[in-house]
């Protein structure tokens, strides 16, 4: 998280493959994939520019076309996007992309040279920069400022709680649980959206406070009760729910099921309404 507890999401260019061995729109599925898991809160875009070179840089046409794929979804929420190391391409790039670009977002970017200057804007320390940035940044403070940055460490991650609820899978869950299959996450929002939250329009599509999501999940995380009549608010639940299922490190659709459940698009019409009078 940075400093006003919005998830950070980095895009590092030096871990792009050649173009000729990269599918491209693979390439914005799994971004857009990746950004639909934080876009209904809040949230910062680190872009670490260094590395990316003739070899993997995407066409303009492709940035165009991906520029326009980012709709309002993904726009609204968004409220810093940091591009580390910009070089003249960017600035080509921007000059390219300007008719599109909005005043509101052009407000959002802001450049820094230096990884140093992160410092006041994220918690830097959490931070999962790949080890050619650093180098990078360690030449050009060298350059031109004749000194060098200490070395960038990531910390170690930590073991969850017995009681973590958040970002473990369902088999640790199910295990912390005395077996129960529900997970109490699971069990306690969609009970009280069932009672309480059926008839509010927008259920499932109203954001909420960073800092709120933040508590609860603290909350369950520690094996304390919430009370959601507390924050007065019906999407707040909704909110939680959707954050538990996106922080599961394997989806409920898994991935080994992946491709049977597509499938099932495939069947005729007709024979799944026979499956159903069955």
């Amino acid at each position: 998280n940075d400093r006003f507890g919005r998830r950070v999401v980095t895009f590092s260019c030096c871990r792009m493959p050649p173009s000729h061995e990269l599918d491209h729109q693979r390439l914005l599925e799994y971004l857009k994939y990746t950004l639909d898991q934080y876009v209904e809160n809040d949230y910062t875009i680190v872009y670490f520019h260094y590395g990316l070179n003739s070899r993997n840089k995407p066409s303009l046409g492709w940035l165009q076309s991906a520029y326009k794929e980012f709709d309002r979804k993904y726009k609204k929420n968004l409220k810093a996007l940091y591009v580390v190391h910009p070089t003249s391409f960017i600035k080509v790039l921007w000059n390219i992309l300007k008719p599109l670009i909005s005043h509101k977002f052009g407000k959002k970017v802001t450049y820094f040279n230096y990884l140093s200057e992160l410092h006041e804007h994220l918690k830097y320390d959490q931070l999962i920069i790949p080890p050619e940035v650093v180098r990078y940044d360690e030449k050009l403070q060298s350059l031109h400022e004749g000194r060098t940055p200490p070395p960038t460490k990531t910390p170690p991650p930590r073991p969850p709680l017995p009681t973590q609820q958040f970002g473990v899978s369902l088999q640790y869950l199910k295990d912390k649980n005395q077996g129960e299959l529900i997970p109490p996450v699971l069990r306690f929002t969609v009970t009280y959206l069932r009672e309480k939250g059926l008839r509010t329009e927008g259920l499932f599509r109203r954001s909420a406070s960073v800092q709120t999501v933040r508590e609860i999940q603290r909350l369950y995380n520690q094996g304390k009760p919430v009370n959601f009549d507390d924050y007065g608010d019906i999407h707040i639940p909704a909110v939680i729910l959707k954050t538990f299922l996106r922080e599961l490190p394997q989806p409920l659709l898994t991935f080994q099921a992946y491709e049977q459940i597509l499938r099932i698009t495939c069947v005729p019409g007709e024979h799944l309404q026979q499956n159903e009078q069955l």
